[in-house]
């Protein structure tokens, strides 16, 4: 690694040594800068390195709620605000146990590269809380999301930071959210959040966005290889709404499904999940709220406890599921398998030697600033579409949704053909979003 670049990452990691996830995006992307960085000198003259790996803002606070016995239960809640340097704050909330600082540094980051892909003005941040909404009542999470507005409402705005759903944040917890930022504020139909429902300021395709973007993106690879999703195996991990949307899209596009996943474990279906199966399985996970092995019961098909479907053979490989769910050994059996192209649906689903495995394997791998940048992409659209108080057809924003990702995979490509690493879409990937927010914070000045 270029000393330079080496010496800022040892400071990221000495300012806050217990935020390993954080330190491996940082790394990946810095390491896939240094061609950049050699090339453009002013990146480092201007300390734009040092300056983009650090958040602009952090906000943490309290959230007490109470639950189903009355009792005051307290959660964290966090809102990190990287850069916006193209655009206002713009990332998902995010919902889970595992919800730290450090996570949430880590996607506040990817999605700053992200948002940059997307052609569209966006920056990026990210937020949420360790609060679970897995077994909890309706009364419970409106609750939640009540006592986490009643604070959050202060930091946001749609010119400033505009939140959208994550891991835990579906269509409930929006609507929730929603109705308490409207009833702190007293503004109605704005775009302070995305994800809406249509019937009260959403865009049409937001929730499809994700999956189906990563489906694009991954169409696209292949095309460069003259190759097509059509008659095509595809393994998907998780069973949200990330891969029911791309087992879907999948299915449009000629290809079958043979996998799905949860935190449980996953099934087989080697007849293929088709539109009756894939409702099903949204009525299951959507409404009932309940476990993918209820499939293997319902469906007759194999069922595995814990673990992830990567031992199957396929062409296509979505892991869509959550960070790091791809290991080396995961990522060896996939090559060797003879698997041709990955997306990723999730942030950072494969570890380091997992993607080091894919690319040397010449294996197609769209990583997930790129791949998954769909959901965000329509996010923007719906921005647009409030700013307008006009709203576009379903047909009109999935054919914009398609010339986003359509842009983003030539960009990559494109990027990672002029630093002489054609078809590496992580280099491509990173370099290319890198660049415009570079370039922006050098053209502010250096207190942007």
């Amino acid at each position: 690694m270029d000393s330079y670049i080496e010496s800022v990452y040892n400071k990221v990691v000495e300012k806050d040594p217990h935020q390993k996830v954080f330190h491996q995006a940082v790394l990946e992307v810095l390491e896939s800068l240094e061609p950049a960085v050699k090339k453009y000198p002013k990146y480092k003259e201007f300390s734009i390195l040092e300056r983009i790996t650090e958040p602009e803002r952090i906000i943490q606070f309290r959230i007490p709620w109470k639950d189903r016995d009355n009792k005051i239960q307290v959660n964290r809640g966090f809102r990190i605000q990287f850069n916006s340097a193209i655009g206002p704050y713009k990332g998902g909330l995010r919902l889970h146990p595992t919800v730290t600082q450090g996570v949430l540094k880590f996607l506040g980051f990817e999605q700053v590269f992200k948002n940059s892909l997307t052609t569209l003005p966006m920056g990026g941040g990210k937020g949420g809380s360790d609060f679970d909404p897995k077994g909890k009542t309706d009364a419970e999470v409106e609750n939640f999301c009540t006592s986490f507005m009643l604070e959050l409402y202060r930091h946001i705005g749609q010119f400033i930071d505009i939140p959208a759903g994550d891991i835990g944040v579906g269509a409930r917890e929006i609507g929730y959210l929603y109705g308490a930022y409207r009833k702190a504020t007293n503004v109605h139909g704005t775009c302070v959040l995305t994800g809406k429902g249509p019937t009260y300021g959403g865009s049409l395709i937001r929730p499809e966005a994700t999956g189906y973007g990563t489906v694009y993106f991954v169409e696209e690879m292949l095309k460069t290889k003259g190759e097509d999703l059509k008659g095509k195996t595809a393994v998907v991990s998780g069973s949200g709404n990330v891969a029911q949307f791309a087992t879907e899209k999948c299915i449009d596009l000629g290809a079958k499904v043979i996998a799905l996943s949860d935190s449980s474990g996953w099934i087989h279906d080697p007849d293929g999940i088709d539109r009756e199966k894939l409702a099903w399985v949204m009525d299951l996970k959507n409404v009932r709220r309940g476990r993918i092995k209820e499939y293997a019961e319902h469906f007759k098909v194999d069922y595995t406890a814990g673990g992830s479907p990567w031992e199957l053979k396929c062409d296509i490989a979505l892991p869509s599921a959550t960070q790091n769910e791809v290991d080396a050994n995961e990522a060896k059996a996939l090559v060797d398998n003879g698997v041709l192209a990955v997306g990723e649906g999730a942030n950072m689903p494969c570890v380091p030697k997992a993607v080091e495995i894919f690319l040397e394997g010449k294996v197609l791998y769209g990583p997930g600033k790129a791949a998954n940048a769909g959901g965000v992409s329509v996010s923007g659209l719906e921005m647009a579409q409030n700013s307008q108080r006009y709203f576009w057809t379903r047909e009109e924003v999935d054919k914009r949704l398609h010339g986003i990702m359509v842009a983003i995979h030539e960009n990559a490509y494109k990027t990672s053909e002029k630093f002489g690493a054609k078809g590496n879409y992580v280099l491509g990937a990173n370099i290319a979003g890198f660049l415009k927010v570079a370039d922006a914070m050098i053209i502010q000045g250096f207190y942007a």
